[in-house]
């Protein structure tokens, strides 16, 4: 049965929207989940009495080593950060590159975006850091790196897997 048709009403119109620029989006979405771990971290950490700057500065280790990094005040931090926003756009652009050519990436975020979110977690914290880092973890803890596999899964995975998913026109 065919629906009665409306007199006053305005015809509807689906304008179509450009897609922003691929560069921008991956740079917007590493900012997000960059902007979110960090947070978490700093939060984390604050319990402890560690200065939000502190954080930034330890990303810098990574590349600087402690006492540079430590030593260097804001300009290490803000390093730090860059740096940091840098490896989530980088994160960003790995996973839209392959929801480009494997649809499950984009039909499933939640599970995908979690596994790669669990995936990346693995890389940084157990294989780069530890083996190519100039300042490799001085010890585990399981509390931490229980809460961060977590915070990597719900905080960068998901979110980078929704953004792909919405990029890509699905709904």
């Amino acid at each position: 049965m065919k629906a009665a048709a409306r007199p006053f009403a305005l015809p509807r119109v689906h304008a179509t929207r450009p897609r922003p620029a691929l560069w921008g989006w991956v740079a917007l979405g590493g900012l997000a989940v960059g902007s979110a771990d960090m947070l978490f971290a700093m939060a984390w950490w604050a319990q402890s009495g560690t200065p939000p700057a502190r954080i930034l500065q330890s990303v810098w280790a990574w590349i600087a080593g402690r006492e540079a990094a430590f030593a260097g005040g804001a300009a290490t931090a803000l390093a730090g950060a860059a740096s940091y926003f840098l490896l989530m756009s980088m994160i960003v652009a790995i996973y839209h590159v392959a929801a480009r050519d494997h649809r499950v990436l984009r039909e499933r975020p939640l599970l995908m975006g979690a596994l790669y979110g669990a995936a990346w977690f693995v890389l940084l914290h157990a294989i780069l850091v530890p083996l190519f880092s100039a300042a490799p973890p001085k010890r585990f803890l399981p509390d931490w790196n229980l809460a961060c596999l977590l915070a990597h899964m719900v905080l960068i995975g998901i979110p980078v897997a929704w953004m792909s998913r919405r990029w890509y026109g699905m709904r």
